[in-house]
């Protein structure tokens, strides 16, 4: 299991140590003679510090506190902790004027500072969302549990939330309106199939349990206090974490590292500048070999076709042309077979040493792939891993990748044989279900430097 606790906001995280900073320039600026300047660093430095680990204790940074006001009242409460151990500190150590001057003007700047930039991040914040792509939502059930998570998802529509319907799953009395009512567990498999749906919300209520009640009513007799543990880990395993709904607990299936918020920020912040980084020290490369493509065989110099990307939609995939005549890259069907035919001279060399790929670091920065992840695949074969490899579409939880786990352990190339589909699957699903960002620069290494990575290439 992995439990509930707080999800560090990048938004405000970032935003008090813009404060902090801040706050730390204008004291020393202003009020510093310079004459003790190292102790008043050593100082400031300590209650910088201190905020920070105050911050994490207190859940400050728990981007479940979404809305400002909330967010302002645990603000404000830090601040008076933090004052308090201030005035502490000056009671019991001595310093110059001018150095309390110092931690004064920090002490004063912080909410000064700090109140007007909470508030800027959460607008900026809320008009990021609103630009967002919507999350579409199914909502699995059509009474009033249902309803009841019908408009706790309306509240927090303008966090992206849209429900595309309602699913009859049993006999019970229907408190949501007939024309939202998408059909019935007979046919949610179709629906699903044809329907952009990002994830289902289960809302069948549980039926009452006889020795539950009885454990109440004598734990109420004798006045006795009662918690309930649902057995979450029997039901759905061990990778669940508790969440909420608006004011409505709910428990997340399948939650993985990546899931976590901070983790997610700090992987994008991975991706766009090392690819940026690459893109603009290989850039020189990049023009020797498109002018060596042009030259080797007639034709374009990218080659960009349609692969499935998180939440399975497609996308467009930039690689640098290796083959003389391309399969279609709308819905192409043609895997590279060894010695295909089609493969130019160059061609051979560009995919021995994966240049062909190369190109795809542009699609890290336009946010359709991430460095290291599961590798795209065509529709087709998407098809047939979804029909024959146990939960491989979990692996679309998550950006592809132009690098991946299963492919510096030698399982990237053909799929034609059963094994080769499982152990490029295992291998993604044990990516996504143990990320972490050393694993990443642990792959990345690998990719130019391991034996595994280039053996099934052709």
């Amino acid at each position: 299991m992995i439990k509930s606790r707080q999800t560090i906001s990048p938004v405000y995280f970032g935003g008090d140590m813009l404060t902090l900073f801040l706050s730390v320039l204008v004291s020393i600026l202003f009020f510093s003679d310079g004459k003790y300047l190292k102790l008043e660093w050593l100082i400031l430095a300590g209650f910088v510090l201190v905020w920070i680990l105050l911050g994490y204790w207190r859940n400050i940074y728990d981007e479940r506190l979404s809305r400002a006001n909330i967010r302002m009242f645990y603000y404000i409460k830090l601040y008076f902790i933090l004052l308090g151990l201030v005035l502490l500190f000056f009671s019991i150590y001595t310093f110059s004027e001018t150095s309390k001057n110092v931690v004064i003007a920090f002490v004063i700047s912080l909410p000064v500072i700090g109140i007007p930039v909470n508030f800027l991040l959460k607008n900026v914040s809320h008009a990021s969302l609103l630009k967002s792509k919507p999350k579409y939502t199914l909502v699995a059930g059509v009474g009033n549990l249902a309803k009841n998570i019908e408009r706790n998802l309306y509240k927090q529509q303008k966090s992206g939330y849209y429900i595309k319907g309602f699913v009859k799953c049993k006999k019970e009395q229907c408190i949501v309106a007939q024309d939202k009512i998408v059909g019935d567990l007979n046919n949610i498999d179709s629906y699903l199939k044809d329907n952009q749906v990002d994830e289902i919300v289960i809302a069948i209520p549980i039926k009452p349990s006889k020795k539950i009640k009885s454990i109440l009513s004598a734990a109420d007799y004798h006045g006795v206090r009662v918690k309930y543990i649902p057995d979450y880990q029997e039901l759905l395993g061990d990778k669940y974490k508790i969440t909420r709904y608006g004011q409505i607990e709910a428990v997340n299936v399948r939650q993985f590292p990546l899931d976590d918020t901070f983790a997610a920020f700090i992987k994008n912040c991975f991706d766009k500048v090392f690819s940026f980084l690459v893109l603009v020290l290989l850039s020189p490369l990049f023009l020797v070999l498109a002018v060596l493509i042009k030259l080797d065989s007639p034709g374009p110099i990218f080659y960009c076709p349609i692969r499935i990307g998180k939440r399975g939609r497609p996308f467009k995939v930039f690689k640098f042309r290796s083959m003389k005549e391309n399969d279609s890259p709308n819905g192409g069907a043609l895997s590279t077979a060894k010695n295909d035919q089609r493969i130019t001279k160059l061609g051979k060399i560009l995919r021995k040493y994966s240049l062909d790929e190369l190109p795809q670091f542009m699609n890290v920065l336009l946010g359709d792939m991430s460095v290291v992840g599961p590798r795209p695949h065509r529709s087709f074969l998407n098809q047939q891993f979804q029909q024959s490899e146990d939960k491989y579409m979990l692996r679309h939880y998550f950006k592809p990748g132009i690098t991946g786990w299963a492919q510096i352990n030698g399982w990237r190339g053909p799929t034609e044989t059963k094994e080769q589909k499982s152990q490029r699957t295992k291998h993604d699903l044990w990516y996504v279900e143990n990320w972490s960002l050393w694993l990443d620069f642990k792959i990345v290494y690998l990719t130019i430097f391991g034996r595994n990575t280039h053996k099934s290439a052709f």
